[in-house]
């Protein structure tokens, strides 16, 4: 049994040391065989960029002839070795980590990663050059390329820039004036790229680049107007990521049994699954990070573990949320409203953004797709439909909706969400966290009541109680074409925890005296559901309804 490779981005060392390898070198062939030599591939954040950029690396580095059939010997490509195999001098590039504190940090820091790598690739090349550090980024790169032009005259250098926007989206976040000053005209970053193009001209025959979103692509697209954007091309929807049948081959090769499988694929896909980044891809794909943290768990203690996402992963995403705010007011606002509460998106995909215009609310649609919030989910009238993919997304979307929330109401507000979940789990009451409710609903101004309706009270609602980890929270789960509002159903079902329906009405100030008509309305309703085998199998389940009066909360036990 071989080990899962979590957090394990050097191919050479994975394979090596025995861990497992989900084969996409079959992509390799793929990508050779498209007539642009320059691409630019994206994906959301911990999804793998970085082993498949590795993968590329040795397997078209002339150094590595020698370990060619050890690295690739039992791979699709091994067995199917292209004609350009190890033949190319590879110049790899990392710009994740740079200090952004001020633009002369980040110049530096960008500068520090390009010196490093050159000089890398000048010891294991044996190239005659010196790197000065003392120079500016883009004069180191244009004398390495005038060098190796000399020195190596009939051979070619294959560029790989992994993390490409990495310090921009952090500039971005905080700092928009200082990103614009190293992308414009004179900037350092977009002089460099005007050297990298300079140099396909000569000794620079492939590039490949990834990264998040195309923020820097339209920034630099006079200094870099090549290349060719394969991020929603159907055919290289799977090249990162996990497949189901990937997925299954993996716990299949960990010894998990056929019935543990059934067990836990249910949740992984739940949580893990749902991404399609291509309106004409049919195979949805698992972020393969996430799915390596739950197995190297699972194996390691034989448990589910309590923790469904990686803290690191998490941190990761929910800095992000600073992207969002590039996006100002009520569209911002919208968009994330209508994608929480499950109603989706029909938007085109922006393929480059321009940050010294404001954001739209395609932009920002678009954004939250390169980010991960979204995914493609359908189509409508030949446009993208967009959805949040999958339970994990929703945790941390739901958080970033609460913060907006509390930034428009400027209170703090009281969250102690264990004692809400003792309450509900033991006692089968509702009273705390509607008492959160009526603390949200309290503190909005008159102007938000104007938008006010059973879906924003229930989105809130359902936003709180996606922090409670020991339920699984069901949102209009459908019942015989009926949709009970949320279901609260406790995750371990041998504490004899208890679980919550609730049924939710809306009244403005004025329609107050229909209370009891809303209050009989939901009760109905929820009677209907009770007559369900799917509810009624739900062990200990109370029932309630929740009638907002405007900012005032109306609870009844059924």
């Amino acid at each position: 049994m071989k080990k899962l490779p979590y957090g394990i981005s050097n191919y050479e060392e994975l394979i090596e040391d025995g861990y497992y390898y989900v084969d996409k070198t079959r992509y390799i062939e793929k990508l050779e065989n498209i007539a642009e030599k320059r691409i630019m591939f994206l994906r959301p954040r911990k999804f793998g960029k970085t082993l498949f950029t590795s993968v590329l690396e040795n397997y078209y580095d002339l150094k590595k002839v020698e370990k060619f059939e050890k690295l690739y010997g039992n791979t699709y490509i091994g067995k199917n070795p292209t004609k350009l195999k190890n033949s190319y001098h590879i110049l790899r590039f990392n710009f994740s980590g740079i200090d952004t504190t001020n633009e002369e940090t980040t110049i530096l820091g960008f500068k520090n990663k390009v010196a490093s790598s050159i000089k890398f690739f000048v010891e294991k090349y044996n190239l005659d050059f010196f790197v000065n550090s003392n120079e500016e980024a883009e004069n180191i790169l244009d004398d390495l390329i005038k060098a190796f032009k000399i020195q190596k005259a009939e051979e070619k250098i294959y560029v790989i820039i992994d993390e490409y926007d990495h310090f921009a989206n952090e500039l971005l976040g905080f700092n928009t004036n200082q990103f614009k000053n190293l992308v414009s005209k004179n900037g350092k970053v977009r002089k460099w790229y005007e050297i990298l193009k300079e140099g396909t001209e000569s000794v620079i025959d492939r590039i490949f680049i990834t990264g998040v979103a195309p923020i820097t692509l339209d920034s630099l697209t006079s200094g870099f107007n090549i290349g060719l954007d394969i991020t929603q091309d159907r055919d290289f929807n799977e090249m990162i990521g996990f497949t189901e049948e990937e997925l299954k081959g993996i716990m299949q090769e960990q010894n998990i049994s056929k019935e543990k499988q059934e067990e836990i694929l249910p949740i992984m896909k739940e949580n893990y699954d749902g991404y399609r980044f291509s309106l004409n891809a049919k195979e949805r794909i698992y972020n393969s990070n996430m799915c390596l943290y739950f197995l190297n768990s699972y194996t390691r203690h034989k448990e589910i573990p309590r923790q469904l996402i990686d803290v690191n992963i998490a941190s990761d995403y929910t800095k992000l949320g600073k992207m969002l705010d590039l996006c100002k007011g009520e569209e911002r606002e919208r968009v994330i409203e209508q994608t929480v509460s499950g109603e989706g998106i029909v938007s085109e995909i922006t393929q480059k953004f321009n940050p010294a215009m404001e954001f739209t609310e395609t932009d920002l649609v678009s954004m939250l797709y390169y980010l991960g919030y979204l995914t493609i989910e359908d189509e409508e009238v030949g446009y993208p439909k967009l959805n949040i993919p999958n339970k994990v997304m929703k945790e941390i979307y739901s958080d970033y909706f609460l913060q907006i929330l509390k930034r428009n109401i400027d209170v703090d507000i009281n969250e102690n969400y264990t004692e809400i979940a003792r309450e509900i789990a033991l006692e089968g009451k509702i009273d705390k966290i509607t008492k959160m409710l009526g603390e949200y609903l309290k503190n909005l101004s008159n102007r938000d009541f104007i938008k006010f309706d059973e879906k924003y009270v229930k989105l809130i609602f359902y936003c709180i109680a996606m922090n409670l980890k020991i339920f699984r929270l069901k949102s209009e789960m459908e019942v015989q074409r009926k949709y009970p509002d949320i279901l609260l159903i406790p995750k371990d079902k041998s504490k004899g925890y208890k679980g919550v329906m609730i049924e939710f009405k809306y009244l403005k100030k004025e329609e107050a005296g229909k209370l009891k008509e809303k209050q009989k309305e939901a009760k109905e309703q929820i009677n209907e559901y009770m007559e369900f085998e799917e509810i009624k199998n739900i062990e200990n389940l109370n029932c309630y309804t929740v009638v907002a009066v405007n900012d005032e909360i109306y609870v009844e036990k059924v």
